[in-house]
């Protein structure tokens, strides 16, 4: 058996190339929008793919399935309850997909998203049991996926972990993710074990009722774009440019240079509708940062955009976005709003009931315009 795991450092994501050494067959799971890397490889292992396979419908990056799909003529496979508008092998809970000598089993494993799968590696001339298991956003290192990235429940991800710990300790795991926005508590590692996890995840200690709790407390915060790079991988947008591919410098201010912005400057708080209505600078426009790319066009170009969250995090990753679609008078507010209200400065609430509509014309001038102080 051949394995590899290949990192993406940018969005902290993790892909897998898995393959046989006497039949040549191989399978790439999760694979990312770089599939330069894939072919390199297949051609210099003198590798045949024979599946491409995405656990889920992916919210933080865009998928290179469907090109490796094209490039290798591959069956691109998802589980049977995938809602997508393109062609795919559906996959059932328990079925094996044969790669020459290895079995890939698969193992239905919802809660972050509906159709989550892991995918067990058994090579049974070794051993009859699996020796590694690809959990996708289900079992991370220390960690779980978030189920509120659309569709998902963690009453049902409470079931999922336990099936998946009901593994034997020797399981290697090898995660979906590393780091990033899937998970709160991940430690770093790109994998562990059943074992491990079973005694030291401290969400794998809990009872359902904490479990639950655990994951549905807060607002959640979506990914980076997240409206669009779902769209593209359902196959119903064709967006994979809001991918963050840079990491261009921004410039930082503080919040009393906020205080005293030109009067054209535009504002963007890129938090969640719900953070926004609970407290937010006055006159600043809601535009959260999962829907930033597809509501790109409401920006303006003719007038500096600053950007601004709960702490500064993902307003510098919205400027580097913003930055790298070519909008070149942005900076990201140090600290944000967090920093705002600790320097005793007015804030403005609004109604969490209500969805912020596309902001107008009109709306982007009175934010320019609007006093500052209450």
């Amino acid at each position: 058996m051949y394995f590899k795991q290949i990192l993406d450092e940018r969005c902290g994501c993790a892909s897998y190339l898995v393959a046989a050494r006497k039949s040549h067959e191989a399978a790439i799971v999760d694979p990312s929008l770089d599939t330069a890397q894939y072919d390199a490889l297949l051609r210099e292992r003198d590798f045949r793919l024979r599946y491409v396979i995405d656990t889920h419908v992916h919210a933080d990056h865009v998928s290179g399935a469907r090109e490796l799909r094209t490039k290798h003529a591959a069956e691109l496979c998802l589980h049977e309850s995938a809602r997508v508008a393109y062609r795919f092998r559906p996959l059932k809970d328990g079925e094996e997909l044969a790669l020459g000598q290895l079995r890939l089993r698969v193992v239905h494993t919802p809660g972050h998203r509906p159709e989550l799968i892991s995918i067990l590696i058994v090579n049974p001339p070794r051993s009859p049991e699996p020796s590694m298991v690809l959990t996708g956003d289900s079992l991370l290192v220390g960690d779980v996926g978030r189920p509120d990235f659309g569709g998902g429940d963690a009453a049902v991800q409470y079931e999922s972990l336990t099936r998946l710990l009901r593994l034997p300790d020797w399981v290697a795991v090898f995660p979906g993710h590393f780091e990033g926005p899937c998970g709160k508590g991940m430690c770093g590692r790109p994998s562990t074990t059943i074992g491990f996890e079973r005694l030291y995840n401290p969400l794998a200690r809990l009872d359902r009722g904490a479990f639950v709790s655990t994951l549905t407390d807060g607002v959640p915060a979506r990914p980076l774009n997240m409206t669009a790079i779902e769209a593209t991988n359902r196959g119903l947008a064709d967006m994979p440019w809001a991918m963050l591919t840079a990491t261009p410098a921004v410039r930082e201010i503080d919040v009393n240079a906020l205080e005293t912005r030109p009067p054209d400057a535009v504002v963007l708080d890129v938090r969640e509708p719900e953070e926004y209505a609970h407290g937010h600078v006055p006159g600043v426009i809601n535009l959260p940062q999962a829907d930033l790319a597809s509501r790109l066009d409401e920006v303006p170009r003719d007038r500096p955009v600053l950007t601004l969250c709960e702490r500064g995090i993902r307003s510098l990753r919205a400027a580097q976005f913003l930055i790298q679609m070519g909008i070149e008078q942005v900076a990201s507010v140090k600290g944000g709003t967090a920093a705002w209200r600790a320097a005793s400065k007015a804030v403005a609430v609004g109604d969490t009931s209500v969805e912020k509509p596309r902001v107008s014309e009109s709306e982007w001038a009175h934010a320019g315009a609007v006093s500052y102080r209450i």
